[in-house]
């Protein structure tokens, strides 16, 4: 049994740079609470702590991740506990710049006011971009690394792509909109350029919490869901691995293994399918009929594939290497 002193113990032994990060990260999130408790400024429509607190968690999640990915490598290389070291470097940047953003009283995204301004969303912008060079790298070496546990293995390895490419989807959001570009081309300015809502302006009704708008297409929903694809098919297999002395099909790690990949294939069908959305304006609670007949084919699409996964035959020369 895994007690809260063992579990410490554990976690000194994982990657420290990203560790001591998302360890930061949780009283940085508190003071961004208390923030939005006692703090009434608004940037966009939205309190303008909520930014950091997100961008905080989601970090968190982020760092503690790979952290403990590092550990599955069945080889550690020097040069990749670097590759790590940068990452928590570079997020740590960007979170000291939005959180200081925050209390200019301005936006950290796309603010384009004053030439500081500028700069300070290009140096994150650089910052992110090498996290996600760095992100590839490390899912190059991943996918090479000999991973005892295949289900594991692929959940780990097709997490790695997922993430990478809800990481590229934030480049979407960096192109003036059209309004901008009319403002530019016509001799004059833009306080913004570069925006996450489709077809209005940002600023407009969101979601709890999240932000996310309601009324128009939103891309941070697939940058937020494809990033985390990290995390959900790790846990996926983790359940799997857990289940699996209870449910006798699932003892069978061709079985679990071809569950990974049915939950990667929906993950990603998820992702593209929110993308769609966005990029048609739509808002995520207000579907239209070709959206819900998408949503509807890709949940068949999944229920087929966890069917073929349990009910289908163990190669032989599978049943001999689990054996």
């Amino acid at each position: 049994m895994t007690t809260p002193s063992t579990l410490l113990r554990q976690l000194t032994t994982w990657h420290r740079p990203l560790v001591v990060y998302a360890a930061l990260t949780v009283p940085a999130i508190l003071f961004t609470i208390g923030g939005l408790i006692v703090d009434d400024r608004v940037v966009d429509g939205a309190p303008i702590w909520l930014k950091p607190m997100k961008f905080l968690v989601s970090t968190l999640v982020y760092t503690i991740t790979w952290a403990w990915m590092f550990t599955k490598q069945t080889r550690p290389r020097r040069w990749m506990w670097w590759t790590g070291t940068v990452s928590a470097v570079l997020l740590a940047l960007e979170m000291v710049i939005i959180i200081g953003q925050v209390v200019r009283g301005t936006a950290s995204h796309f603010n384009n006011v004053s030439q500081f301004d500028t700069n300070l969303f290009t140096i994150m912008g650089v910052a992110i971009t090498v996290v996600w060079v760095l992100n590839m790298i490390q899912g190059v070496v991943m996918f090479r690394d000999r991973i005892a546990d295949r289900p594991m293995a692929l959940a780990i390895r097709l997490g790695v792509v997922l993430g990478s490419i809800g990481i590229a989807l934030a480049f979407l959001m960096l192109g003036p909109t059209d309004d901008q570009l009319a403002a530019l081309d016509h001799g004059g300015t833009s306080d913004r350029i570069g925006a996450h809502t489709v077809g209005l302006a940002d600023g407009g009704p969101g979601m709890p919490l999240t932000g996310w708008s309601t009324v128009g297409g939103d891309l941070r929903i697939p940058h937020f869901i494809g990033i985390h694809g990290m995390q959900f098919l790790p846990l996926v297999a983790l359940a799997l691995m857990l289940l699996a002395p209870r449910v006798r099909r699932l003892a069978d790690e061709t079985v679990r293994l071809r569950l990974v990949g049915v939950a990667a294939g929906g993950y990603a069908g998820l992702t593209a399918l929110v993308l769609w959305q966005a990029l048609r304006g739509q808002s995520l609670i207000r579907p239209d009929g070709l959206t819900l007949a998408a949503a509807g084919l890709l949940l068949v699409a999944v229920g087929l594939g966890v069917r073929y996964a349990l009910s289908a035959r163990t190669p032989a020369k599978d049943l001999e290497a689990s054996a």
